[in-house]
């Protein structure tokens, strides 16, 4: 008899497998690539241009570095087209699999502790909005710049300084695909790790999700002379009030789309693919609930690539610099003219007007 057609042998054991991906994935991370390219490239040019402007203020510290996390991601996608192109057969080398693993963990997880500094200093903004106008707190976003970085990368090390490619009976080599332990002892411990970085996803989760429902009570419940004192950046309450409530529910959309899905399997999925005979995490999984859940783990893999897509709307409403800029830049380029320091002096006088008229308002 036949192995099924969603199935493989990987060393001694079984492969789960989803071919649908190899027809799906090449067009699908295209797609991303050309777009997540042009996109994010065009987000670092915008904050490079607003660099003069006083404008490198704490949130667009943390929108460079989640920019230049998902241009890592993206600049590894060549290698995964090729990968699912060529029917999950790894043709890079174990090195270029390693690094363009690590790229995809890197941007997973920076995408994530990003989205939650910018929520966090949205709260912040909210609850003290005359200290937040006053100063740019740029020492701050450094620092908890670092703190992301050195936590991400420390986790990622581990997947750098062991192999990544697995070869199966035919000499097929696979990048990050399937288990080589086989010690039920050995199986726990992948379990554990995987499960702890999906509490620890909960709890940001959680985090986010208070933060953003908090400034959105604080919001509605403000008067229309409160919204332009803690926003300061509209004439208009309700265009300033809706924007601010466009930017929670970006933030909190880009993580219901693409990070919830992915450890809300990664857990089940873990455990079907180990296969952990005896003690804690052994599960009588049916070949039908296997395949399942691979094929879901399969999809949510490919929802989080998108968040290199959805970070730059996240971007136009977080700060209105960053949308005046753009703005006016889209409507220079519609007239053929060149960029110039237009938005940046308009963007400059509006600040000096804004923090006075709050002083006064504090008097």
């Amino acid at each position: 008899m036949g192995m099924p057609e969603d199935l493989s042998i990987v060393g001694n054991r079984t492969f789960l497998d989803s071919e649908f991906r190899y027809t799906l994935f090449p067009v699908f991370y295209s797609v991303v690539f050309i777009l997540g390219l042009i996109l994010n490239s065009y987000v670092l040019f915008v904050l490079w241009r607003l660099r003069n402007a006083k404008a490198m203020n704490e949130i667009c510290i943390y929108m460079a570095n989640l920019t230049v996390a998902d241009l890592l991601f993206v600049c590894a996608l060549p290698f995964w087209i090729g990968y699912y192109h060529h029917g999950g057969v790894w043709l890079y080398g174990d090195f270029l699999c390693r690094v363009t693993g690590v790229f995809f963990f890197i941007n997973t997880y920076c995408s994530v502790l990003f989205l939650t500094a910018i929520s966090v200093n949205r709260y912040w903004a909210v609850t003290r909005p005359l200290d937040a106008a006053s100063s740019d707190h740029w020492c701050r976003g450094v620092a908890v710049t670092m703190v992301i970085w050195v936590v991400t990368l420390s986790m990622s090390v581990p997947y750098l300084l062991e192999t990544g490619i697995q070869v199966d009976k035919d000499n097929v080599s696979r990048c990050f695909e399937g288990y080589h332990h086989e010690t039920d002892s050995e199986k726990r411990l992948v379990a554990a790790t995987h499960l702890t970085i999906v509490g620890c996803f909960v709890l940001v989760f959680f985090l986010v999700v208070v933060c953003n429902l908090l400034i959105a009570r604080a919001l509605l419940a403000q008067s229309s002379t409160q919204a332009q004192l803690l926003c300061s950046s509209s004439s208009k309450p309700r265009g300033v009030k809706g924007r601010a409530l466009q930017m929670l529910c970006a933030v909190v959309g880009v993580f219901v789309v693409c990070f919830l899905p992915h450890h809300v399997v990664q857990g089940p999925w873990t455990l079907a693919v180990l296969d952990i005979k005896e003690g804690w995490g052994s599960i009588d999984w049916n070949k039908r609930t296997r395949q399942w859940l691979n094929d879901a783990h399969q999809v949510t893999l490919m929802l989080m690539g998108l968040n290199c897509l959805l970070d730059p709307v996240v971007y136009c409403f977080a700060t209105r610099r960053f949308h005046l800029y753009i703005k006016d830049h889209l409507k220079k380029m519609g007239r053929g003219k060149g960029c110039s320091e237009t938005a940046i002096t308009h963007m400059s006088m509006e600040e000096c007007k804004n923090v006075s008229q709050q002083h006064n308002r504090e008097q």
